[in-house]
């Protein structure tokens, strides 16, 4: 939403929203003369009415609940109300665009994409999920001819979106909110992928391979068959060096600054979407090595007494798994990006919605077994209404059955979580807080934690 505002108001119009929580990203609309209320009240709809003649049009995105009170004052006002996605695919679709979509990867990928886009002179217009280091923001209005955008699967309204290259990073079940099943969520990416004029897929995915007719596949496993390819030749904690393939020829080495076989796998994707937008591969060759992941996504935030903080936004089996492979590389390998070599893995995890939980209990317990000890947050509902046997101590139970020498302990509120991480962690940890609701807010409560010195919060008995 707020990628959105900003591109908005740069191209001329008249932009106003709320938000009751003070963010940086706020204070970069205003800088871009986005009217930002502090409070959502019936009182916004009347003062944006009263300061123009034209009749506003309200944007609300899927969070948006109909108890809203600007939302029901738009309704009883009589003012046109359209989803988020309605004004993402005007954009998309009124200029050659690049959509990203699939269950993991889209917001990194996409990033990439951009990132690369803009390293290599082709201004692009970028509407991401994250923060784009490269533009310190989740949206950036370019003069390129290019737009690239994030498609977010999870309420199916991204079959709205008619992109000139579709990207599908891979498919598997989530947002069992929403699809009831895997057949569901193929059938509405089905419906994205015939709305886009070309169709880049990853041919590694087996749900892809399956069920779509890409024109054009990458792979980081074989060459062969496939249209980009990167094949690694050495893996480490800091990075992995790959050699690039187009339709089966070797036609150099890229030195990709992320570790893990995922984010190999991201910067390929991200490479074939230049390369078939006519980006030279030696341009890319140099933009690549100086390449940085979204915000939370695997994102420092800072040593609180010799332990090494990491954010990340995993909240699924799938990228939990592969995040904490990441680490591990970091500490068996003997190098990673972080300012000292970290020594062992404190799995900090929050679990996301009842009903992700629920579908998943048994994945989010097999991925977080691997790491040397887990505390585990209060569950993050996202407004859903709990589900009776489900909770982070049910997942601490799985866990356990899993792994019974495991360390693992269970957190009541924030202030317990903190403690828990200060008590239970070592000199030389990679504490890595992994979920998509609250749980990145850890690095801000260990360092008030520092600031007040040794004191800690009790624990209960």
């Amino acid at each position: 939403m707020s990628a959105l505002a900003g591109i908005l108001a740069q191209r001329g119009f008249d932009i106003s929203g709320s938000d009751p929580k003070q963010q940086p990203v706020l204070t970069q609309l205003r800088q871009q003369g986005v009217r930002v209320f502090a409070q959502q009240s019936a009182a916004t709809i009347d003062a944006i009415r009263s300061g123009t003649s034209t009749s506003p049009v309200v944007v609300i995105s899927s969070a948006v609940p109909e108890s809203n009170p600007e939302l029901q004052a738009a309704r009883t006002a009589g003012l046109k109300i359209c989803h988020r996605s309605d004004v993402l695919a005007a954009l998309i679709n009124a200029q050659p665009s690049i959509a990203v979509a699939g269950s993991h990867g889209k917001t990194t990928t996409s990033t990439l994409i951009a990132t690369l886009l803009a390293a290599t002179h082709n201004d692009p217009t970028a509407i991401i999920g994250g923060v784009v280091p490269a533009f310190a923001s989740n949206g950036r209005h370019g003069q390129g001819r290019l737009l690239v955008a994030e498609a977010d699967e999870s309420d199916g309204s991204l079959v709205k979106f008619k992109a000139q290259l579709g990207v599908l990073t891979n498919l598997e079940l989530d947002h069992t909110d929403h699809y009831p099943d895997l057949n569901a969520l193929v059938a509405t990416m089905q419906r994205f992928s015939k709305g886009c004029s070309r169709l880049l897929a990853n041919r590694d995915c087996k749900v892809l391979v399956e069920h779509f007719a890409a024109q054009h596949w990458w792979s980081i496993e074989d060459p062969q068959g496939a249209s980009f390819a990167a094949i690694a030749r050495s893996s480490r904690g800091d990075g992995t060096s790959a050699d690039f393939y187009e339709d089966g020829s070797c036609v150099g080495t890229l030195e990709v600054p992320l570790a893990g076989a995922h984010n190999l796998s991201n910067v390929t994707a991200a490479v074939a979407a230049c390369r078939l937008e006519g980006v030279s591969f030696a341009e890319l060759q140099q933009a690549v090595a100086a390449l940085k992941a979204p915000g939370r996504r695997f994102d420092y935030r800072g040593t609180w007494q010799q332990r090494m903080v990491v954010d990340d936004y995993a909240h699924h089996p799938s990228e939990v798994a592969a995040t904490l492979a990441m680490a591990r590389l970091m500490v068996s390998s003997g190098t990673s990006p972080l300012p000292e070599q970290p020594q062992r893995v404190l799995a900090v995890f929050q679990p996301h919605r009842y009903s992700r939980t629920a579908e998943f209990l048994d994945g989010f317990a097999q991925a977080l077994s691997s790491a040397d000890a887990v505390v585990l947050a209060p569950l993050y509902s996202a407004g859903e209404a709990p589900i009776a046997g489900i909770s982070s101590a049910a997942l601490a139970d799985a866990i356990q059955r899993l792994a019974p020498g495991l360390p693992i302990a269970v957190a009541a509120d924030h202030q317990e979580l903190t403690a828990l991480v200060a008590r239970t962690s070592s000199a030389g940890d990679l504490v890595l807080a992994m979920g998509a609701g609250d749980i990145n807010g850890l690095w801000e409560r260990l360092s008030q934690l520092q600031e007040q010195g040794s004191s800690l919060p009790l624990l209960a008995a």
